[in-house]
């Protein structure tokens, strides 16, 4: 085997692949990259036991052969080659890597027990590779960090018609993105979960303009655009339905800009240590921000429109909200509130008309609980 091209691509192409190579694994060549050079392309691929990466590039390939080597051992060389051309074969019992006046070896491992990589499930559609990168970005601030609950670790994907809807919940928050999408043929569903640090890798791999073609089984869904291909299993279980728990009746709104409430967050919650929640009392025409305990102060008042009573404090904790309005992207947020220590829904808009217009459905959705202000 032997190939060469240039150290830019072939970095990029090594770093794609090894995403899914675990840390740490009791079968060593999980730890490998297999390398297959023909015909003028370079196939990289490499797999645990929950997902499977592959990408194709382009390659002046010398000898056509295949080489299996350490993943991360490989992309730590790739990175430190010089700029230029990068000649790559297989010596013996060694890949060698030359470029410009260094050189590198690295042992081969062994093909006999690495597995095969699983197929692309059938693909039932495609996605707008930016638009859904931004999706599962809205929605993953949401999801569960505790592995003891893999359900609540992940992103529900749903597929109903030509409507995509993402959602996640750690039981505190819940996260809802709907998106449009091309699905392949008529009476396309689906509901399923996927791990929501897989798919957030995946997708921002995949965050270059084009459009994503989605796959799906009943144990594992796939994705691939551009020579890239990777798969991930599905998580047992399901996540709540958010339907009911999105309903409120008679809300309290309140308007305002997200930029400025966003960098009030951050400066007023710097007191708000110990578990303490960041209060907000709204009024006709502006909202206050406090947080703090004892000497320990720190309060910002921003303008906001409320409709819908005079007056109403509640509180959330500073992490949640913070995490909340960052996911947004929209210039306009608007608060949907029942009351202190009750639920409270966020929803981004391009402006306060959009904001003010009771009727229009919005695409990104996050509810928090708010906690009941300390007196």
């Amino acid at each position: 085997m032997e190939f060469r091209m240039e150290r830019s691509a072939l970095t990029d192409a090594v770093a794609w692949a090894a995403r899914v190579l675990p840390t740490r694994s009791p079968v060593p060549v999980l730890g490998g990259l297999l390398l297959e050079a023909a015909d003028g392309r370079l196939r990289i691929s490499g797999l645990d036991y929950e997902a499977s990466a592959c990408i194709e590039v382009e390659a002046e390939t010398v000898r056509a052969g295949k080489v299996l080597v350490m993943g991360r051992r490989l992309l730590d060389v790739c990175r430190v080659l010089p700029e230029g051309a990068v000649e790559c074969a297989v010596e013996g019992s060694r890949f060698s890597l030359a470029g410009d006046s260094a050189r590198f070896g690295l042992s081969v491992l062994p093909f006999d027990d690495y597995p095969a990589l699983p197929p692309l499930p059938e693909v039932l559609g495609a996605v707008d590779a930016e638009e859904f990168a931004a999706a599962v970005a809205h929605v993953a601030v949401a999801a569960g960090r505790d592995d003891t609950l893999p359900t609540l670790t992940g992103i529900r994907l749903a597929l109903d018609g030509d409507t995509m809807t993402l959602a996640a919940t750690d039981r505190y928050r819940f996260a809802v993105r709907t998106l449009a999408w091309k699905p392949g043929q008529d009476g396309v569903s689906a509901d399923v979960v996927i791990s929501a640090r897989r798919l957030t890798e995946i997708a921002r791999s995949f965050s270059r303009a084009g459009m994503v073609q989605l796959a799906l089984d009943g144990g594992s869904v796939g994705f691939e655009l551009a020579g890239m291909r990777t798969t991930v299993r599905l998580l047992d279980g399901r996540l709540p339905r958010h339907d009911k728990l999105f309903a409120m009746a008679d809300p309290v709104h309140a308007v305002l800009d997200r930029a400025p409430l966003v960098e009030a967050v951050k400066r007023v919650a710097v007191v708000a240590e110990g578990g303490n929640p960041l209060h907000l009392t709204f009024s006709s025409d502006s909202v206050l921000l406090q947080a703090g305990y004892e000497d320990d102060v720190a309060s910002q008042r921003l303008p906001a429109a409320l409709g819908g009573t005079d007056e109403l404090t509640v509180a959330f904790n500073p992490s949640y909200l913070m995490d909340a309005l960052a996911s947004f992207d929209a210039p306009v947020v608007r608060f949907e509130l029942l009351g202190p220590g009750q639920r409270a829904m966020v929803t981004g808009w391009a402006s306060r008309a959009d904001a003010a217009d009771e009727a229009a459905r919005p695409v990104h959705q996050h509810l928090l609980m708010s906690a009941r202000p300390l007196v």
